[in-house]
């Protein structure tokens, strides 16, 4: 009689548990295979997108690294540093950030918010994600408004745009009633990129409760 056939472990099914584990590898140097990029320096200075090849000839220069910070955004983006330091400050942040209460923050838009208003109310995004929270946009539709309720979720598709480089969208915006909300999470400390700082005020608390999103009925 032949004998039955060994059980094999699929390879696929083998390997998911170390698929999940995996954590994304940071592209540096040589290692950054893109045209163009974004490129910030270690003191925060923008140099603006130019081409891969002479950003890592800035950093050769300097004696630095190219290490890409946020891969998803066009282009992406980089930073000139010391890619070791950089290594060491990511392990202290993710130790640093078990610890750290996450709080969620609340900032109110309207459809017809004035450029200066929204510009300081992205300041204060930007700094409630530098500071670890969450931030959850609310945007209410008053009488007339509800008729244009689509130029809400265009508000919303602007924020998501403008805070790329800070925050990724935990909840996608969703209009209920007369209300569109969304929701950022803070990116990764060392990916994290301001557009908006020259908007911050300098008495801005952006850990006191007063900012604290009320919970929803």
């Amino acid at each position: 009689m032949p004998l039955p056939p060994k059980k094999t472990t699929s390879p696929a099914r083998g390997n998911r548990r170390d698929q999940f584990n995996k954590t994304p590898q940071v592209r540096v140097n040589d290692r950054i295979r893109v045209s163009r990029v974004r490129v910030v320096t270690a003191g925060g200075v923008q140099l603006g997108i130019v081409p891969t090849r002479d950003a890592l000839a800035k950093a050769r220069e300097l004696g630095l690294d190219l290490v890409e910070v946020a891969p998803n955004a066009d282009p992406p983006v980089c930073r000139i540093i010391d890619y070791g330091k950089y290594k060491y400050m990511q392990a202290k942040q993710q130790k640093n950030s078990k610890s750290k209460v996450v709080r969620m923050k609340e900032v109110k838009l309207r459809i017809g918010t004035d450029v200066n208003d929204y510009n300081v109310k992205m300041g204060r995004t930007e700094q409630f994600l530098d500071h670890g929270h969450k931030v959850r946009f609310q945007l209410r539709f008053k009488g007339r408004e509800n008729a244009h309720q689509q130029m809400g979720l265009d508000v919303m598709t602007k924020v998501a745009e403008d805070m790329k480089t800070m925050g990724r969208v935990d909840q996608p915006a969703k209009l209920v009633g007369n209300t569109v909300t969304m929701v950022l999470s803070p990116l990764p400390n060392g990916q994290r990129i301001k557009k908006f700082k020259k908007y911050e005020e300098d008495d801005f608390d952006a850990e006191s409760a007063e900012f604290d999103a009320k919970e929803e009925s």
